[in-house]
């Protein structure tokens, strides 16, 4: 039996057990029965039906609403699942594709200076994919975002997380409460911080980022911005920048209005910004 089937049941059952125990007294038992009698009786003949039947139904809705709440805590792990597998995909991946390059030019190299830079370039390229699996590692074993555990505590430890693993100085200004998104926005909007946050600590080589938010008048205005070493916009969205184009498509399959811009060496910023009437539900 379906949720709302169930609220109806509980609703009506009551009502209609008192509808047919008086039609039954008045066009059957009236003769057998005083009125005094059948007033007594209706409040527990209502009663006994709601033990035997709403007490079921009862059970039967808190089933089907643990079941809705895992099916939403198992789709919020699919989309992180997917989410890592695009980043080992689109980031590992080609990280390794390239040190095998490398180590092709590398055995081609006659002179040892050449030898000494394709060695170095190669160490770099170690290091990139080994920081990509760490972070990996770190988002796998990481509590999935469901509406069950408060929004607010998932972005202060998202925070806490990129003070606490490296030398990044983090400012968080956070408005928005949990009441003012819905779990499928809560859900889409702190895996696109994720994306942000991480794009910073792995490529900006910045000293400072500040997250801000704010609610507008039905909707919301977020902000992540960086001092690091910037690019022009242009080449924030050159081919293989996987993760802005993740970011922004994101944001468009909710409504959402999402912008980078960036200069050389001054630093970039990520809006994300939900004007009223935007669509709620994907």
């Amino acid at each position: 039996m379906s949720y709302n089937k169930i609220k109806w049941a509980i609703l009506l059952i009551p009502t209609i057990t008192l509808g047919l125990w008086e039609y039954v007294r008045h066009q059957f038992l009236l003769p057998y029965l005083s009125m005094e009698l059948g007033n007594f009786l209706a409040p527990i003949i209502v009663l006994l039906v709601t033990l035997t039947l709403l007490t079921k139904l009862f059970r039967m809705m808190e089933d089907t609403q643990s079941m809705l709440q895992r099916e939403k805590a198992m789709k919020a792990v699919f989309e992180e699942r997917e989410q890592l597998a695009r980043e080992l995909h689109d980031g590992i991946s080609q990280s390794l594709f390239l040190l095998s390059v490398k180590l092709d030019k590398l055995e081609q190299a006659e002179e040892s200076s050449d030898r000494a830079a394709a060695t170095e370039q190669i160490r770099g390229t170690v290091r990139h994919v080994y920081a990509d699996i760490r972070q990996s590692i770190a988002n796998l074993q990481a509590a999935p975002v469901t509406t069950d555990v408060p929004w607010m505590n998932a972005i202060r430890e998202l925070a806490e997380d990129t003070r606490t693993n490296g030398r990044l100085q983090v400012k968080l200004d956070w408005r928005l409460s949990d009441g003012l998104l819905n779990g499928k926005e809560q859900v889409e909007l702190l895996a696109i911080l994720r994306e942000s946050v991480m794009n910073v600590r792995k490529h900006a080589h910045a000293s400072e980022l500040t997250v801000t938010s704010e609610p507008l008048e039905g909707g919301f205005h977020v902000t992540v911005r960086d001092n690091g070493i910037g690019a022009d916009t242009d080449a924030m969205w050159a081919k293989g920048r996987f993760g802005i184009r993740m970011m922004r498509d994101r944001a468009q399959s909710m409504g959402w209005t999402f912008t980078a811009s960036g200069t050389a060496g001054q630093g970039t910023t990520i809006t994300i910004e939900k004007a009223r009437g935007g669509r709620h539900e994907r």
